[in-house]
């Protein structure tokens, strides 16, 4: 199958992709990778008017610190984030979880920033993004606006950007010295998007750990908890049990080839409890991570 005809407009500035977005609006899509927008094209799951191809414009590949912020513009491939200094550093659970994206080739191409518009509820990226309480910029001929990960995303390919705005970049809270991380995730192969996957992330607090546990794959959007735990490692195991299974209770979770909702609800118990005990573990040791 082959797409449906569209206009094909390719800027050379931020600022003439935000005029075309702002007269096609909800009948334009933007191409940064274009993996998942090139299949959803020849599928004709999606016919819009226009394609707005971004890749032309300079300067949206830049990956800066602001603050205690850092900065991933929305031409950052996959693959120059996987072998970037500053994020292995500053986002080590954006690292660990990078090599489970796609494969080599795919993230020669693929998009950080493509990846959270995309909102597909088995992807790594927008689980991350969400765990370290980050959040999407989005840019219009109007402004330009943030939103949180957690609010961004409001379910299966579904998101809060407007018609005529653009992810102009996502902004994610850099790690500090000692936190823990862990992400796990089970596919049917390396590189599938995930049946189920795990994130989390532990900071010392004084005398006690606070952490975030993340799942994707199981419902239609990530789900998050948070808490704290005595930084005692003998209680790391019995509390990460419980929180991971408490929240895999409250879950309604997905079916299809892959995996019966019942499958994903016990994996979802499983991996954050294994993903959270490693977070905790890791926070707790002298010198973290």
């Amino acid at each position: 199958m082959k797409p449906a005809a569209f206009e094909y407009c390719r800027p050379d500035t931020l600022e003439e992709a935000l005029a075309a977005l702002a007269e096609f609006a909800d009948d334009a899509a933007v191409m940064s990778g274009g993996l998942s927008l090139g299949a959803l094209l020849n599928t004709r799951l999606v016919q819009p008017a226009a394609v707005i191809d971004i890749n032309r414009i300079t300067g949206l590949d830049r990956i800066e610190v602001t603050g205690s912020m850092l900065h991933t513009g929305p031409l950052v491939r996959q693959a120059d984030a996987l072998n970037s200094p500053l994020i292995g550093e500053a986002l080590p659970l954006l690292a660990a979880a990078l090599p489970n994206v796609g494969h080599y080739q795919t993230r020669s191409r693929g998009t950080l920033a493509g990846s959270v518009a995309h909102a597909d509820p088995s992807a790594e990226i927008p689980l991350c993004l969400a765990v370290l309480g980050g959040e999407v910029e989005l840019a219009s001929s109007r402004g330009r606006r943030r939103v949180g990960a957690g609010d961004f995303i409001q379910g299966a390919l579904e998101t809060g950007r407007e018609g005529d705005e653009m992810l102009a970049g996502l902004l994610w809270p850099k790690s500090q010295s000692g936190d823990g991380v862990a992400f796990i995730e089970v596919s049917e192969r390396h590189g599938d998007f995930a049946i189920a996957a795990a994130a989390a992330v532990a900071r010392r607090d004084g005398d006690a750990l606070r952490y975030t546990l993340g799942l994707g794959g199981i419902e239609d959007r990530a789900r998050l908890t948070s808490g704290s735990a005595p930084a005692a490692a003998s209680a790391f195991a019995e509390l990460a049990e419980q929180a991971a299974g408490d929240l895999a209770r409250q879950l309604d979770p997905m079916q299809d080839r892959r995996a019966s909702a019942a499958y994903r609800r016990h994996l979802a118990g499983h991996l954050g409890a294994q993903a959270l005990e490693q977070a905790l573990v890791r926070a707790g040791m002298e010198g973290g991570t």
